[in-house]
C-alpha cells in the first residue's frame, strides 16, 4: 500500500521543481544580450519594425506579466509560439524531440553494456592487472570532453577509415542507426566510465557480502553466484546513479547534437540561445526538465523492483 502512495503522490513533489526550473528559465533567458527582434530582422531592423515584432509576441510587456502568460500557456498545454521559426513551440518540439530520445536511449544501453562486463572483470580480479587496467580506463574516459571525444572518433572512424557517416540523422531506419554510431558512441564512453567506477565498487562489496558467502556454502558455483546475488544487488547503486547523471546526459547531448548536426532538441537549443528565441529556449528547458524528473521518478521505482529490501 505504501508503494502504491508513493507513486500517487511522488509526482506532486515534482510540481515546486517543474515551477523553480520555469521561473530560473524565464530570468536566465531574458539575461542573455541582445533583442529578439532586433536579431530577428536584422540589418533591416528599424525602430518601427522592431516595436511591431516585440509588441506580435508580447516583449514589450512587463517580466512580471511575460512570466504570467508562460505559465497560463503551461497550463494550458501550450507553450507559445517561436520567434523564428513562426510556428507553436510545442509543434516544434515535437518534431525534433525524437532524435534526441533515440540518442539518449541508444547511448545509455550502450554504456550499460559497455560498463557491466569491465567492472565485472575488475571486481573479481580485484587488486589485479585487470583491475588496474579498468580503473585507469575508467578515469581517463570521465576526463575526456565529449566535444574532443566526438571530434576524435570522426577523425578516426570517419575521415580516416570512413566507415561511418560524419553528422546527420538519416532517412530510413538503417540509415538513421549507422547515423547515430558515433554520437552515441561518444556519450556512451563517457557514461559508462562513471557506471563502471560505481558498478566495480558496489561488486567487490557484495561479492564479499553473507549472502554470496552463503551461496559458495551450498555449492554454488562462482558464476551463477555472480550473475543471481552479485549482479542485481550491485544496480541499485548504478540506477540511482545514472538518474543522478541525467542531467549531464541532458548536457550532453546538446554538444553532441551540435558536433554531430543531428537535428534533435540540442541543436535547436543552442539555435534559439543564438537567436534569441525566448520561447524555443523555455520551452525546450520545461522538456528537459520534466524529462529529468520523470527519469527520477522511474529509477525510485527500478530501484525497488531491483532491490526489495529498500523502503520508499
Amino acid at each position: 500500500m505504501h508503494r502504491y502512495k508513493f507513486i500517487l503522490y511522488r509526482p506532486l513533489q515534482f510540481l515546486p521543481v517543474i515551477f523553480g526550473v520555469s521561473l530560473i528559465t524565464f530570468i536566465l533567458v531574458r539575461l542573455i544580450p541582445g533583442d529578439p527582434a532586433r536579431v530577428l530582422l536584422g540589418a533591416r531592423s528599424t525602430p518601427a519594425a522592431i516595436a511591431n515584432i516585440r509588441a506580435q509576441y508580447g516583449l514589450d510587456e512587463p517580466l512580471w506579466l511575460q512570466y504570467f502568460y508562460f505559465l497560463k500557456n503551461l497550463a494550458n498545454g501550450e507553450m507559445g509560439k517561436s520567434i523564428l521559426y513562426k510556428i507553436d513551440v510545442l509543434k516544434l518540439i515535437a518534431t525534433r524531440i525524437e532524435p534526441t530520445i533515440t540518442l539518449i536511449v541508444c547511448s545509455v544501453f550502450l554504456s550499460i553494456l559497455i560498463a557491466i562486463p569491465l567492472a565485472a572483470i575488475a571486481a573479481r580480479n580485484r587488486g589485479g592487472i585487470p583491475d588496474h587496467a579498468v580503473r585507469l580506463i575508467s578515469t581517463m574516459g570521465i576526463g575526456f570532453p565529449p566535444f574532443w571525444l566526438a571530434l576524435m572518433l570522426i577523425i578516426l572512424f570517419s575521415v580516416k577509415l570512413g566507415i561511418v557517416p560524419v553528422s546527420g540523422y538519416g532517412e530510413n531506419f538503417g540509415d538513421k542507426l549507422a547515423h547515430l554510431i558515433l554520437p552515441c558512441l561518444t556519450i556512451a564512453l563517457s557514461l559508462s566510465s562513471v557506471l563502471t567506477r560505481s558498478l566495480r565498487a558496489s561488486m567487490v562489496v557484495e561479492l564479499q557480502s553473507d549472502l554470496a558467502t552463503a551461496a559458495r556454502a551450498r555449492g554454488m558455483p562462482e558464476s551463477i553466484v555472480f550473475w543471481r546475488h552479485v549482479l542485481p544487488n550491485s544496480l541499485v547503486p548504478a540506477v540511482n546513479l545514472l538518474a543522478v547523471n541525467i542531467g549531464w546526459l541532458i548536457g550532453g547531448t546538446v554538444v553532441v547534437e551540435t558536433v554531430f548536426a543531428i537535428p534533435g532538441m540540442g541543436q535547436l537549443l543552442v539555435r534559439a540561445i543564438f537567436s534569441r528565441d525566448y520561447m524555443v529556449v523555455q520551452g525546450v528547458a520545461m522538456v528537459f526538465a520534466c524529462g529529468t524528473v520523470l527519469v527520477n521518478f522511474v529509477a525510485d521505482i527500478l530501484t525497488v523492483t531491483i532491490d526489495p529490501r529498500v523502503k520508499l
